[in-house]
């Protein structure tokens, strides 16, 4: 396995991680760079709505990641691009604030509410669930291909645990794959232009490249 230099001899796509002031942009903007993606960093609107692809990363409270994500107007930046089917990946808070809503200290926040779901906290006897871990990869998983029975490196105490996508017209079902910690939760979702990782790529090695990778293909 070796997710690195697979896009050496063609065009970069261009991808921004979108600066909203969460914290662990440049690990994700050195793993977008080692599979050779051409990487900006920052809150400017038309560049996060015209480039190939926008991360949304995400670490610590969810209502501290959705006012930051509201004040750089991420909210409307992310409605536009999927409207157009343009990709965006979500990474940990970045992926929980795709959901309706989330539920910390008995205190719930809206989020993006792309999809229906609450992002709460996790029935498991040691929280934070932090460490290496294996992933229930979806049938016919493109993020996930060549990586299904790898490890990935986790950090949350909060998730989706349960979500059945609301589909409707003739849109594809949405892929989800699920996590187990004390009890199963979202660990990943594709779902059309939009996917998402609970656990973060971008500190999981030849994995986490290897995934990022075959994201990156789909920007071409």
């Amino acid at each position: 396995m070796g997710g690195t230099g697979r896009l050496d001899s063609v065009i970069a796509p261009t991808v921004v991680v979108l600066d909203y002031g969460s914290g662990n942009l440049r690990s994700a903007e050195r793993a977008l760079r080692r599979v050779g993606a051409e990487v900006r960093v920052t809150a400017d609107p038309d560049a996060a709505r015209e480039a190939d692809g926008l991360v949304v990363p995400g670490v610590g409270a969810f209502a501290a990641c959705m006012e930051g994500i509201r004040a750089v107007g991420g909210e409307s930046i992310v409605e536009s691009r999927l409207a157009k089917g343009r990709p965006v990946l979500g990474i940990c808070v970045g992926m929980q604030a795709m959901f309706g809503s989330g539920l910390e200290h008995g205190v719930r926040t809206a989020g993006l509410g792309v999809w229906t779901g609450l992002v709460e906290r996790l029935d498991a006897p040691i929280l934070p669930h932090i460490g290496w871990d294996t992933v229930q990869a979806a049938q016919g998983s493109e993020l996930l291909r060549g990586v299904e029975a790898e490890r990935f490196y986790f950090v949350h105490s909060y998730a989706a645990r349960f979500w059945v996508p609301d589909r409707g017209g003739d849109r594809d079902p949405a892929r989800v794959s699920l996590g187990v910690h004390g009890e199963p939760f979202v660990a990943a979702v594709e779902d059309g232009p939009l996917s998402a990782t609970q656990f973060h790529p971008e500190k999981s090695g030849d994995a986490g490249a290897e995934l990022l990778a075959n994201w990156i293909e789909v920007l071409r």
